[in-house]
């Protein structure tokens, strides 16, 4: 560090409390290289331009608009992180949020299922504030059940003011003036209030009619106290019945939920969303490289014209309280042959502008590329993990702002490191000292460091430049 310059990074104030399960979870996470799906604001850094584009899209589809983005990075490049940051502040602010990475078994169109497998793994990760880990479809039902019964409480309330409550009309004793005057007895029709009328809404939406009888099977099982029948709407809206047969026999309703419509499905439950106190639906999709991967040309094109059949159903006002991100490498988004520009249509919609450029980036196109992250937040973030993991196993840190840059150097040193090291890689390494380092009282980071062979020092944005530009290792590095 001697030749490191005289303003150093300001580096993160000691972090708060971490709770031990919180901590064992980002721990454990990062160690086995994936992102933790709770206790993110502890370890996030950066990434500020970003997360406030997609916090605009929140605040549209809230507004009972609609959004679509794409976020590219190679692997390990930080979608997932991204991803999982946006989905933990969305069911913070009242969002249902729906995530589900593709795979052989789980794609968007197939002849074989493979998209009513996206969409049953989307609906049993529906999550709220009150249930962050998934499966949250009775809650939310419950929910709306609870709230049409107290809407048609309050009509009937409304109706009936009670007997000390003024009235205009005259009465004889023994008069029935229910005869007389049925309106203003029992107020407007059902059909008039809020959550009815988002029915009627709802039924004219395609497959509306099928999905508003099943929402009502729903209500009147809960009413009625019938487990069975309630578990057998649930099933359905699954998407979890094989045939129509079966649906017909259990529910009495002759069409299920199938590879062709389950996306016209997720737009209805977007909007029913809103009837359940919630603001609005935002449905995570990961791994678009397994579109990519797909073998046969025509299954590709097939799974590609249904992402525009999203990507314009958004930006055409035809989808509403519904925002939908997908996550992929710039390969599988800008390959000709195979990605997602091999389909005409999208590759013409989606291609960056004449306009923009390094350092001018349009944050309102439909594809955010994530940039790496400054060597000072890369600083930041270490060091939020050694104060976690000093915490977690109730020890004092006494890593030195030094040997932190020293590991960062260390790490950037290895052969390969400017195109193949990934964040990854480094925050399991990092991780792994401090496991030792705990596991072996009196040995230090920099006894550990002292085995390595540390490259030349640099300029603080360069260490370990081992080739290339003098930024090259830390044009890649982010998270």
């Amino acid at each position: 560090m001697d030749n490191a310059p005289a303003t150093s990074p300001k580096l993160a104030p000691s972090a708060p409390r971490v709770p031990k399960r919180v901590a064992a979870v980002i721990l454990n996470s990062l160690k086995g290289g994936v992102v933790p799906r709770i206790g993110l604001p502890y370890i996030t850094v950066g990434r500020e331009i970003e997360i406030q584009a997609l916090l605009t899209d929140l605040k549209l589809i809230a507004d009972g608009g609609a959004s679509f983005r794409f976020l590219v990075g190679r692997y390990g490049a930080g979608k997932s992180f991204l991803l999982q940051t946006i989905r933990t502040h969305a069911m913070g602010e009242g969002f249902v949020v729906a995530d589900a990475d593709l795979s052989p078994e789980r794609r968007l169109q197939g002849g074989q299922g493979q998209g009513l497998s996206t969409y049953r793994e989307l609906i049993r990760n529906l999550s709220t504030k009150t249930r962050p880990e998934g499966g949250a479809l009775n809650l939310i039902l419950d929910r709306w059940v609870a709230n049409i019964e107290a809407e048609d409480s309050q009509r009937i309330n409304d109706a009936h003011p009670g007997p000390d409550a003024s009235s205009d009309v005259p009465q004889t004793q023994g008069e029935d003036t229910s005869r007389v005057l049925p309106n203003a007895q029992f107020g407007p029709a059902p059909s008039s209030t809020p959550l009815r009328a988002q029915l009627t809404a709802l039924e004219e939406m395609v497959h509306g009619f099928e999905f508003v009888r099943i929402l009502n099977v729903y209500r009147e099982a809960s009413k009625a106290g019938d487990e069975e029948a309630k578990s057998h709407a649930v099933k359905w809206l699954r998407g979890e019945y094989r045939t129509k047969t079966e649906a017909r026999a259990e529910l009495g309703i002759t069409s299920i939920i199938d590879d062709d419509s389950w996306y016209d499905y997720v737009k209805l439950f977007a909007r029913f969303l809103t009837g359940a106190g919630y603001k609005a639906l935002l449905v995570l999709i990961d791994e678009l490289v397994n579109l990519y991967k797909i073998p046969n040309a025509i299954t590709r094109q097939y799974n590609y014209e249904k992402i525009l059949t999203m990507y314009n159903d958004t930006l055409q006002g035809k989808a509403h309280n519904l925002g939908i991100i997908m996550g992929g490498t710039p390969t599988s988004i800008e390959d000709r042959r195979r990605g997602v520009f091999s389909y005409e249509a999208l590759r013409s919609r989606l291609t960056q502008g004449r306009f923009a450029r390094e350092g001018m980036r349009d944050m309102l196109a439909p594809i955010i590329r994530l940039q790496p992250l400054t060597y000072e937040e890369l600083l930041i973030l270490i060091e939020k993990l050694g104060q976690i993991h000093a915490g977690y196993f109730g020890y004092e840190s006494a890593i030195a702002e030094a040997d932190l840059v020293d590991f960062l150097k260390i790490e950037f040193g290895r052969v390969g490191a400017d195109t193949h090291l990934t964040p990854r890689e480094v925050i399991r390494d990092f991780i792994e000292l401090l496991d030792i380092m705990c596991q072996n009282p009196g040995t230090t980071l920099k006894s550990l460091l002292a085995s390595e062979s540390p490259v030349a020092p640099g300029p603080l944005g360069t260490p370990g430049a081992s080739s290339g530009a003098p930024d090259a290792p830390f044009a890649e590095f982010t998270i």
